[in-house]
């Protein structure tokens, strides 16, 4: 296939001399006293799907950093097409036909496709020539990798799957040879995720480098050809993915043995704990996200909401705990109205008996130039009154006894919390709202970013609170978390309500298509009604609102 970018003509000629499209020798990186890398060895063939897979802090985004230009290693060779290479930045890279689509897409929402494709390749001051020039080459690409999509598309209507799309055809369209994917299928649909693999798949028939890093062992035994795991800055082993498995892998990631499936027994589901009825809640720019939602969670069972980010989660965790005013509706806690509204309503929502874990961790779950032991008590100051002030000691008491039941690392209780990983910072937070013993927990990505032996631990203690006689509201963009944890799914698509899934026979295909918004005759839902599916399950005795009525 002909090249579409002039500089891939600048490549080194030994590209034919090797059959390694990267080869990384002796990489080494410190930032201050923490070596992010050591001594890292890496080969990736030309034309293979290559896995990176490790704990949160092992390194691989670092190490990818430095092979796309955004850090540079104190010491070690990369070898780019058999040529060393001194990569200094990340269009140094990209002419070295390196791209990287980051797990959080960088386009201008209010361009459109072709717009953000163009956008710093310009090739003169004169728009308009690029524009006509990179609407054909993009038009190539489409039928060449099968990824299709309107260049006169305006980014914020498109889908998630769709602006990942454009990512990749921006790398394509500066002359990627080798593509770096961080994390790509974090907020996609099962269907999305799909259609990527696929895409994947052409990139490599074509001949294309692809490396992969994720968390999801399921994608890395699906789609690589060969899968690296680093641990703790090194890198422990690569291996055919053909030849190893899920739990090896795992254990090597871990070092110890690790359990890949929630054990859970069946729930013993009691009274109504927490009754939402008729919620309609706006963004912050006044349009509905929430629209007359209707459901109920008993103590001791799990709810789960499966759902693309961006359909009315957000908006909905927001308001039940407190932090958004609800335009209409009730929200009952053990069959008492909560007054939600103001800037106290969190507060309130907190006295009444219900625990809340953010979707986003640092915007709205910690202050990160505190301490951990400062954090661990934020919104809940009141239990360590002391006269006029605050109990510090009894305050860093529950801090150490909190660091050692959740694993918190480091166990330094004074340490601010930025200098925690992510997977600590959720550990944080999860003790804090976990440890008050609430009737109710409403919980937001619980395992967002978090390494597998942390998510291990973080299910098991919903499990437990769920046995424990807790009502708990779970949301997740990972249906196989969503599937794993809950005792009843309920679908959100555009604010609303669409399905209803007992999580023992749903069918992942079903539950995609209605996160989508579609049937899963093929048929798509009324735009603005609530209906609730019974294609997927018929549950216990409920309205035609989706909430139980015994």
């Amino acid at each position: 296939m002909t090249s579409l970018n002039p500089s891939a003509q600048q490549r080194p000629s030994g590209a034919a001399a090797s059959d390694l499209a990267i080869e990384l020798v002796g990489i080494n990186k410190h930032f201050g006293p923490v070596h992010a890398n050591r001594d890292i060895h890496l080969q990736i063939k030309r034309g293979t799907v290559h896995g990176i897979v490790g704990e949160n802090g092992a390194g691989k985004s670092t190490l990818m950093s430095i092979l796309y230009g955004f850090y540079t290693a104190e010491s070690g060779e990369i070898r780019v097409n058999g040529t060393p290479q001194a990569i200094t930045d990340s269009r140094h890279a990209l002419k070295l036909g390196i791209g990287m689509v980051h797990q959080h897409f960088m386009l201008v929402d209010n361009f459109t496709v072709l717009e953000n494709v163009v956008l710093g390749a310009e090739d003169s001051s004169l728009l308009a020539p690029t524009l006509t020039k990179a609407r054909a080459q993009l038009k190539r690409l489409a039928t060449d990798y099968g990824l299709t999509v309107d260049p006169d598309a305006v980014i914020e209507n498109l889908s998630v799957g769709q602006q990942q799309r454009v990512e990749i055809l921006k790398a394509l369209y500066r002359g990627a040879e080798t593509l770096i994917l961080d994390e790509p299928t974090g907020v996609l649909t099962p269907n999305e995720a799909d259609q990527l693999f696929e895409v994947i798949r052409t990139l490599r028939d074509e001949g294309k480098t692809v490396i992969l890093i994720t968390h999801k062992l399921r994608e890395i035994m699906a789609i690589t050809d060969e899968v690296s795991v680093m641990r703790q800055g090194a890198m422990v082993k690569t291996l055919e993915t053909k030849s190893t498995s899920p739990g090896e892998l795992a254990e090597l990631m871990v070092g110890r043995r690790v359990l890949l499936r929630v054990e859970k027994g069946p729930a013993n589901p009691g009274k109504i704990m927490l009754d939402v009825e008729n919620l309609v809640v706006t963004d912050d720019f006044k349009v509905e996200r929430v629209k007359n939602v209707s459901f109920s969670v008993r103590a001791g069972e799990i709810v789960g909401i499966a759902g693309v980010a961006g359909n009315g989660q957000s908006e909905l965790l927001e308001s039940i705990s407190g932090m958004r005013d609800q335009q209409s509706g009730v929200v009952r806690l053990n069959g008492v109205p909560l007054s939600l509204e103001g800037d106290d309503g969190a507060s309130r929502a907190r006295a009444a008996g219900l625990a809340h874990v953010p979707e986003d961790r640092l915007r709205m779950g910690l202050i990160t130039n505190f301490s951990e032991w400062e954090n661990s008590i934020l919104g809940y100051e009141g239990k360590y009154g002391k006269g006029l002030g605050l109990d510090i000691a009894a305050a860093r008491e529950a801090a150490d006894a909190y660091i050692k039941k959740f694993d918190i690392r480091p166990p330094n209780k004074d340490l601010k919390t930025a200098n925690f990983s992510g997977g600590n910072q959720q550990k944080i937070v999860l003790a804090r709202e976990m440890e008050r013993n609430p009737d109710v927990l409403i919980v937001g990505q619980p395992t967002r970013g978090v390494d597998i032996g942390a998510i291990e631990f973080i299910h098991n203690q919903i499990i437990k609170m769920r046995d424990a006689g807790k009502a708990i509201l779970l949301v997740s963009v990972e249906l196989d978390e969503i599937r794993s944890l809950s005792d009843r799914i309920l679908v959100l698509f555009d604010g609303q309500i669409v399905g209803e899934a007992d999580p023992a026979t749903a069918d992942e295909t079903e539950l995609g298509l209605l996160m989508t918004g579609s049937h899963p005759s093929g048929d798509k839902l009324p735009p603005h009604e609530t209906p609730v599916q019974q294609t997927l399950v018929e549950m216990s005795p409920k309205n035609n609102t989706g909430r139980d009525t015994n």
